[in-house]
């Protein structure tokens, strides 16, 4: 069972409308207890509610007639409006309610580290906004009380989209998104704040200052305040050429190929490298410190790496574009089998570890092809049939070589407070990774200032 409260009410089972012949108001009593869902609603509560502040004397009588009725239509889809002392309450269950899943939405947005990933999730929750809060079945006065919270998070959420957006340079999309909303809300400073950002980096530096005066003035006129300290420090940096203000801060320890982001080179093996896609691992992530943001980067890395051929890459990344789900999909993946990896190279004795990126390796030999290369030798690539999960296969097959090779015991992560990235040590000399910021300016004696433990330290 699908309900839809973000909008005009609906209610569907696989795709086809029920209680479509309910009553106005009984619609609304449902909608008011699936916002509760799983939590008792007082009757008392639900008079309120519906009848405002003149309820007739039979509004008792009435909500327990609307409960039956609506208990017999919902029987037949498996959903259960049950009484709970002097209240009713709707069971969670299989079925779906947008304004849950909204929240959940929300709630995984703010838990992503990932720019990308983050405006994934913010994306797909306001998407579920079809209108106003239950558009058809409350008026205005309804709305507010049932849907401020909703309300508010909602445009939390778009403000910290359009922040994830400022970092990762996407100014456009933030100009087009927040320029309808700030008509109605005008005093939103956040919003404020991004709007003028994002024209301040696309050359319109004029217009984000005109918007700050007439949002000085709307305040001034409506609320009788002055901007908040971070707008007024905003508007202030604009005035001085602050060059800070130009673009987003980059990605840390980045080339560019192509027009992805990747990670410096430190261990020379793409087992490694493939582990070291994070600018660290020892610490809290960093801004732009995930180096698999989107599938296009994937696949740009394991040409990079040489371990699918510049053609592939491009054939990939234009079926990406055609198939998001399932490129998102290989992309979950591909980040599970890193993290896996990674586990298993730095404490041997992981048994889970192992089994999972054994069982990706030996999925990937299955399927590997016999190529000549173009100077006439031989070498085994990742079928074509493994589709978006090419480049999962294709370093796969690098991973299990290593973990092969005795010299699967000279990896060691290096002691960087922030770092952890993975790299050979053949000579048995080699504190630190190959950053230029490890390791600088320390004794390699163990002393003050020396080289710290690992922070994922290898148990042979």
């Amino acid at each position: 069972m699908d309900f839809q409260l973000l909008g005009p009410f609906t209610a569907r089972h696989e795709g086809r409308p029920v209680l479509h012949g309910s009553r106005r108001q009984e619609r609304c009593l449902l909608a008011v207890l699936l916002l509760h869902a799983g939590h008792a609603v007082p009757t008392g509560r639900l008079i309120d509610l519906l009848w405002d502040d003149a309820p007739p004397a039979s509004a008792r009588a009435t909500v327990h007639t609307y409960v039956g009725r609506l208990r017999a239509a919902l029987r037949p889809y498996e959903v259960r409006v049950e009484t709970r002392h002097d209240g009713y309450a709707v069971e969670r269950g299989p079925h779906r309610i947008d304004a849950q899943e909204f929240t959940g939405l929300v709630g995984q947005a703010a838990d992503a580290r990932d720019p990308v990933e983050r405006i994934g999730h913010y994306d797909r929750a306001l998407a579920l906004w079809r209108g106003p809060l239950l558009a058809d079945v409350a008026d205005d006065r309804l709305r507010a009380r049932l849907g401020g919270r909703l309300g508010e998070l909602r445009l939390s959420a778009v403000e910290q989209r359009a922040r994830a957006q400022l970092d990762m340079g996407l100014h456009e999309p933030v100009i087009a998104d927040l320029t309808p909303l700030l008509q109605e809300h005008a005093t939103r400073e956040r919003l404020v704040a991004a709007q003028m950002t994002a024209l301040h980096r696309t050359g319109r530096r004029a217009e984000a200052l005109r918007l700050y005066g007439r949002t000085r003035a709307i305040l001034a006129d409506e609320l009788g305040i002055e901007p908040g300290r971070e707008l007024h420090a905003l508007h202030e940096r604009m005035l001085s050429g602050d060059p800070r203000l130009d673009r987003p801060p980059g990605p840390v320890h980045a080339v560019r190929v192509d027009d992805q982001w990747l990670p410096w080179t430190t261990s020379g093996h793409p087992a490694l490298e493939f582990c070291n896609t994070y600018a660290g691992w020892g610490g809290e992530r960093l801004p732009g410190s995930e180096w698999l943001p989107g599938y296009a980067t994937l696949a740009v890395w394991a040409g990079h790496m040489d371990l699918i051929e510049e053609r592939q890459t491009d054939r990939l990344r234009k079926l990406a574009l055609h198939r998001p789900d399932e490129a998102a999909a290989a992309l979950d993946e591909a980040r599970r089998f890193r993290a896996d990896l990674y586990a298993c190279l730095t404490d041997p004795q992981d048994g889970r570890a192992f089994k999972a990126v054994a069982g990706v390796v030996e999925e990937a030999a299955r399927g590997s092809v016999l190529t000549r290369r173009e100077d006439g030798l031989a070498c085994w690539r990742p079928s074509p049939s493994a589709g978006l999960r090419l480049p999962l296969h294709a370093v796969a097959r690098p991973v299990g070589e290593l973990l092969a090779d005795p010299r699967r015991f000279t990896v060691r992560g290096c002691p960087g407070r922030d770092c952890g990235w993975l790299f050979l040590d053949e000579s048995g000399r080699r504190r630190w990774c190959s950053l230029g910021t490890c390791g600088a300016g320390r004794s390699s004696d163990g002393g003050d200032g020396g080289p710290r433990p690992a922070p994922n330290p290898l148990r042979l």
